[in-house]
């Protein structure tokens, strides 16, 4: 029979956090995605408000 090790904290944390990197990577890039769209639509209205 082999030894049984418990897992540290920082071992299951670490391993948490790679399962959900491409995730969380996913969910970065969407708000990121959204932020930049946002600041688009705001600056044309702002552009057009001043000229039209």
């Amino acid at each position: 029979m082999g030894r049984h090790r418990t897992k540290t904290a920082i071992e299951r944390a670490t391993q948490w956090a790679a399962r959900r990197r491409r995730a969380a990577f996913s969910l970065i890039l969407r708000g990121a995605c959204y932020g930049a769209g946002t600041s688009a639509v705001g600056l044309l209205a702002y552009w057009a408000r001043g000229h039209l």
